[in-house]
C-alpha cells in the first residue's frame, strides 16, 4: 500500500482528493496539512469523512510529510506550493502540484501573470499532467503540474480540431462558466451565497491567468502560436464548469462529420464522453465524476463550430484529474478510484 500526503487539505480540492482517495484500492493516506488548522482533525473540517477518515491535520513540514508519506499532493496556492515542491523532490518523493506553480514553462510568461518563480529550473522538468494529451510523459515524471480547470475543459473540447488543423486558429472564442467552488473555501465577498445567488456575471475579463495556460496547450496541440480570446463567468452553482468554444472552419464539414473525428480520436479515452447529435453536455450530469463530457454543433450558415464540453471542476478539474496522473505515475490503472458515475440529480 502506496502511503500518500495531501499537503493543504483544508479546501475543497483537499477534501475532493480525501474523498476519491478512501475509495482506492492501492493508496492509503497517511498525511495531511492544514497550516491554520494543524491539530485539528480533519473530520472536524470536513463532516462529511466522520468515521471514513480519521487523521489529525499537521504543520506544513517537508520533512516530517516525506517521513510520513511516499508520494504528495500539493494541494496549496500559487506561490505557496513552490516553496515546498523543491523539498519533497529532494527527498525522492514524486509529487503532483495542483497549483500553478509549475504549468507554465516559460518563467517570464509565469511571472508576468503570477509573481516571481522561486524554483525556475524545475519548469522544464515538470510535466503538464493532462493524461489524454501527455499520458507518457506523466507516467514517467517525478513533478507533474496538474491542469486548471479551465484549461483542461477547453483543450479536451478543441483537441481532434487543433491536431488534424480543421480550423483558423485566429478565429477561437471561449466562453466558460464556473461554479463557486472554483474560487476556493475560503471567505471572499464575491463568493458569499446572497452575492452569487440568482446572479450570473462575467469576471476577470482579458485578463484571467488561465488564459497563458489554455494558450500554452492549445499552441503546443496546434503546433503554432496561438492567441485566444477567454471569458470566465460564475455560475450560481457549487460544481461544474461548462466551456463552449468557438472556431471557423477551414472547410465545410457536418456535425456528423465532426463527431464522428472525436468519437475516434477519444476512442480509447475512459474519461471522455462524445455525445450523439443533437446532444449537448450538462454539468449536471457529470457532477462528482471524473468525466468529461463533448457535444459539438457545425453551423453551415457561419462556417463556425461550435463546441461544448461539461467538467466537475473539483474533479476532473482538480483532485480527479490528479489521482489520474498518480495512477500513471505510480503504475496503476489509470482509472482506479475514479470509475463512480455522477451524481444525478
Amino acid at each position: 500500500m502506496i502511503r500518500v500526503a495531501i499537503v493543504g487539505a483544508s479546501g475543497y480540492t483537499g477534501v475532493e482528493l480525501l474523498r476519491l482517495l478512501e475509495n482506492h484500492p492501492g493508496v492509503q493516506v497517511s498525511c495531511v496539512t492544514a497550516g491554520q488548522n494543524a491539530g485539528e482533525e480533519i473530520s472536524t473540517l470536513f463532516p462529511s469523512l466522520i468515521e471514513r477518515i480519521s487523521l489529525r491535520c499537521e504543520e506544513t513540514d517537508v520533512a516530517l510529510v516525506a517521513d510520513r508519506a511516499d508520494f504528495v499532493f500539493t494541494a496549496l496556492p500559487h506561490q505557496t506550493a513552490m516553496a515546498v515542491v523543491p523539498g519533497f523532490l529532494d527527498a525522492g518523493k514524486k509529487v503532483v502540484d495542483l497549483s500553478a506553480d509549475y504549468r507554465l514553462q516559460n518563467v517570464a510568461e509565469y511571472e508576468a501573470w503570477y509573481q516571481k518563480h522561486s524554483s525556475p529550473h524545475l519548469l522544464a522538468e515538470a510535466v503538464y499532467g493532462l493524461p489524454e494529451i501527455s499520458r507518457k510523459q506523466v507516467a514517467t515524471a517525478r513533478l507533474v503540474a496538474n491542469p486548471g480547470c479551465y484549461p483542461t475543459s477547453v483543450a479536451l473540447a478543441l483537441a481532434p480540431l487543433l491536431r488534424e488543423g480543421l480550423v483558423d486558429l485566429d478565429s477561437l472564442i471561449i466562453d466558460s462558466k464556473s461554479g463557486t467552488s472554483g474560487a476556493g473555501r475560503s471567505a471572499k465577498v464575491g463568493s458569499l451565497f446572497c452575492e452569487v445567488n440568482e446572479g450570473f456575471k462575467a469576471y476577470s475579463v482579458g485578463n484571467h491567468r488561465h488564459t497563458p495556460e489554455i494558450e500554452q496547450t492549445l499552441s503546443a496541440l496546434a503546433g503554432r502560436k496561438v492567441l485566444v480570446n477567454f471569458t470566465p463567468h460564475l455560475l450560481p452553482v457549487n460544481r461544474g464548469i461548462l466551456s463552449t468554444c468557438y472556431a471557423n472552419l477551414g472547410k465545410a464539414a457536418s456535425t456528423a462529420e465532426l463527431l464522428e473525428l472525436y468519437r475516434d480520436h477519444y476512442r480509447q479515452e475512459f474519461f471522455v464522453r462524445v455525445l450523439g447529435e443533437g446532444n449537448l453536455p450538462n454539468v449536471a450530469y457529470v457532477r462528482g465524476s471524473n468525466f468529461c463530457d463533448i457535444g459539438l454543433v457545425s453551423d453551415p450558415r457561419t462556417g463556425r463550430v461550435i463546441v461544448v464540453s461539461a467538467i466537475d471542476n473539483l474533479v476532473k478539474g482538480a483532485a480527479g484529474q490528479a489521482v489520474q496522473n498518480m495512477n500513471l505515475m505510480l503504475g496503476f490503472d489509470e482509472k482506479a478510484g475514479l470509475t463512480a458515475l455522477p451524481l444525478f440529480p
